[in-house]
């Protein structure tokens, strides 16, 4: 990959650069609401345009734009495997009673072996 790691897109541990794209998302989106705000609250041609309003509107919207995005890339990004190893007695979501669950030999009814 050009940013130097050799994890393909998509396994745990990638990382996956964004750049720009979320700003620059946010920024047109927000340029669209703050135009179309300042525009449509005039109400015609004998009113003084309202730019404070859209300009007011603008930001709001870039902000919550590139919030929400950089929520959709926090929540995207996979966890790590080391996070699925518990402590107690069933050390992996979703293990048998009374099982060996692969944590370094340890059993659901017996002593911890390490």
């Amino acid at each position: 990959m050009a940013d130097g790691s050799s994890s393909t897109p998509g396994t745990p541990g990638a990382h996956v650069n964004y750049g720009n794209v979320p700003v620059i998302i946010s920024a047109v989106l927000a340029g669209v609401a703050g135009v179309a705000v300042a525009v449509f609250s005039t109400g015609g041609t004998e009113r003084q345009f309202r730019w404070e309003l859209g300009l007011a509107t603008a930001c709001a919207t870039f902000i919550v734009c590139l919030l929400i995005f950089l929520l959709l890339i926090i929540t995207a990004r996979p966890n790590p495997e080391e996070l699925g190893k518990g402590t107690g007695v069933q050390r992996s979501f979703g293990a048998l009673p009374k099982a060996t669950d692969g944590d370094n030999g340890f059993s659901a009814d017996g002593p911890d072996k390490r």
